[in-house]
C-alpha cells in the first residue's frame, strides 16, 4: 500500500489527545472514579498520553493500564491454527469504576467489542467508555466511540495507519491505499 495522505502530524495527535483528556474529565464530572486501559498495542502509548494530560489538567495521577484482547477476539482461528493467548489482566481494581478503554482506530468495531468482554473478565465496571484517535467508519457491530480524536471516512481498500514513537520511529496519522 502506498501513502495516500498525512491526515495528522505530532502536533495534531497531541491536540486531538489533550482534546479527548478534557472531554473524558468533563463527561465524568472529574476522574475521581475513572480508569483508562489501553488496548494492546498502539491503545497502550496513546492511553498513557491521555493519562499524562489528565494529570495536567487535573492534578491527579489515575489508573492506567492495558489489556491484550488475543483471547476475546472472534477471529482467533484465522489468526493461527494454535494461537497462544491469556486471560486478560489490567493490573487495578475495575469494579464499580469507569472504564476508559482506549485505542488508536475504531474500523468495524470487533476490536472494541473483544476488549469490553476483556474488561468484564476482570471485574464488573459501573460504566465503559470509548476513546479512539481516528475513527474510520465501517461499522460490523453497533459499536461507537464516546471520544473521538478525528473522522476519517475511508474506502474498504484503504487503510489508517497511525505511527508512534515506541514502535515506529515516527509520529502521526497516514491514509494508505493503492493507486486503483
Amino acid at each position: 500500500m502506498k501513502l495516500k495522505a498525512k491526515l495528522m502530524d505530532e502536533s495534531a495527535m497531541n491536540r486531538a489527545l489533550m482534546r479527548i483528556s478534557h472531554e473524558i474529565t468533563e463527561k465524568n464530572k472529574g476522574v475521581d472514579n475513572v480508569v483508562l486501559v489501553g488496548v494492546r498495542r498502539r491503545g497502550e502509548p496513546i492511553a498513557q498520553r491521555v493519562c499524562d494530560n489528565i494529570k495536567k489538567i487535573e492534578d491527579v495521577e489515575i489508573p492506567c493500564g492495558s489489556i491484550d484482547i488475543s483471547f476475546y477476539r472472534d477471529d482467533l482461528t484465522l489468526k493461527s491454527e494454535m494461537p497462544v493467548v491469556e486471560k486478560a489482566e489490567i493490573g487495578f481494581d475495575v469494579n464499580d469504576r469507569d472504564v476508559v478503554l482506549v485505542d488508536d482506530v475504531l474500523y468495524t468495531g470487533r476490536t472494541a467489542r473483544a476488549a469490553i468482554e476483556a474488561v468484564f473478565s476482570c471485574g464488573r465496571p459501573r460504566s465503559i467508555q470509548f476513546a479512539v484517535l481516528v475513527d474510520r467508519g465501517h461499522r460490523e457491530l453497533p459499536i461507537r466511540a464516546d471520544f473521538v480524536g478525528k473522522n476519517v471516512p475511508t474506502s474498504h481498500a484503504e487503510l489508517i495507519e497511525v505511527r508512534l514513537p515506541e514502535f515506529d520511529n515516527d509520529c502521526g496519522v497516514y491514509l494508505m491505499g493503492n493507486d486503483d
